[in-house]
């Protein structure tokens, strides 16, 4: 195409070097024209390392500019200090926006959001990465197509060992120094206390593959948090453990409206390869089970199975096996190589999904606000749900 989309990200951490900038730059649908990040140096760092002719440090001044079309807001956001200003102003500016999770804590403002964007005939898409896995996409389809028959029950799982050693920082960014003006996370020691971290972070990817594939809204949930690793180092430059009360490790259950069944578990203690996550649909005809895990040994980054429960209705109940099934390669993006790690491989599919909903100009928008929003009124329903120590009904 003659003219391409001009793209800005903010933010030039480890993830938007691994994830974000690689499908960026490998798409012939757009160009990567500034990074911004308030650390000078690490912007320039990656602008030289994938070849983007300019950096800035102020991000609102970035947003503002009239030659940028898309926005990426890759920020951290520890306690919504980033992703909600960002993401407004970018809209407000008339931009298309790919924003991390959350977009923001609250899903009534996340809803606002959406209808702002909608009302400007804008895109949204959320870094809810593992929806854009080929394996699972390829889930997606089979299961619209009737592979499994009626979806009825979903268990999802999001678990590694990244935190599982105490010594490993809560807050991984490698300070030079100590951040004596950050916000710290967990320090009222109260159960009911807990500060979210796992609910919302690792689960809402997972959440988002389980609404997709049973199909049906949660009626109601009920959740657990815990602190598993109670005491922890803070920041990279501590030579100490204290105690840091975050949610570390939860799960939770809920029913739909039509009856059928939805369960979570997420934990960045349990001991598992990035990124950890098992999504299991089982429906009255069969099953599908979508590995994301990177094996060590033959380093494959995902695998998809299924089971037939009516393949011989004269077998041994016990014979169901589950069976690897070949993912098709138009599920991958084109920017794609054979040796790409899981993060840059998932998310360059989720950019070039986005890229292409925007140029074909249709209504064709997916992991969009609208959709964030209802995961992250799951996630404030279990959060409320532990708080609470009751099941918590939908809508809230």
């Amino acid at each position: 195409m003659a003219d391409k989309l001009r793209v800005g990200i903010i933010g030039a951490g480890r993830w938007s070097k691994r994830a974000h900038i690689p499908g960026w730059v490998r798409s012939d649908l757009c160009d990567l024209v500034v990074i911004c990040d308030r650390d000078e140096e690490l912007a320039r760092e990656a602008a030289e390392k994938f070849g983007v002719p300019e950096v800035m440090t102020d991000a609102e001044a970035m947003i503002r500019r009239d030659d940028l079309d898309v926005i990426d807001v890759c920020t951290r956001d520890e306690h919504g200090e980033s992703h909600e200003p960002l993401t407004t102003l970018a809209i407000e500016c008339g931009k298309h926006v790919l924003v991390e999770k959350p977009v923001a804590g609250d899903f009534h403002r996340v809803r606002e959001l959406s209808d702002l964007a909608k009302s400007k005939g804008l895109k949204t898409k959320v870094g809810l990465t593992f929806r854009y896995a080929p394996a699972v996409q390829y889930m997606f389809d089979l299961v619209r197509e009737g592979k499994i028959g009626t979806p009825w029950l979903f268990n999802g799982y999001e678990q590694n060992s990244q935190w599982l050693n105490p010594w490993y920082p809560q807050d991984k960014r490698l300070f030079k120094e100590y951040p004596t003006e950050l916000e710290k996370v967990g320090t009222d020691p109260d159960p009911k206390k807990i500060e979210m971290s796992s609910l919302e972070g690792y689960g809402a990817p997972t959440i988002d593959i389980g609404l997709e594939l049973i199909n049906d809204d949660i009626e109601k949930v009920v959740c657990a948090m815990a602190n598993l690793v109670k005491e922890r180092r803070r920041y990279n430059v501590d030579d100490h453990l204290e105690r840091i009360n975050w949610d570390d490790a939860d799960m939770w259950m809920g029913t739909t409206k039509k009856g059928y069944l939805f369960s979570m578990q997420t934990s960045f203690v349990t001991v598992g390869n990035y990124p950890g996550i098992t999504a299991w649909i089982y429906g009255d005809k069969g099953s599908l089970k979508a590995t994301l895990i990177k094996d060590p040994e033959t380093h494959a980054i995902q695998k998809l199975e299924y089971a037939d429960g009516w393949a011989d209705p004269n077998a041994d109940a016990n014979a169901v096996k589950y069976r690897e099934l070949e993912i098709p390669d138009k599920y991958w993006n084109p920017g794609h190589q054979p040796d790409d790690d899981w993060d840059t491989a998932f998310y360059g599919c989720l950019i070039q999904n986005f890229l292409e909903e925007i140029v074909s100009g249709g209504e064709k928008n997916e992991g969009n606000f609208e959709q964030s929003a209802r995961v992250q009124e799951l996630i404030n329903a279990a959060d409320r749900s532990h708080r609470e120590e009751r099941w918590v009904h939908l809508p809230l």
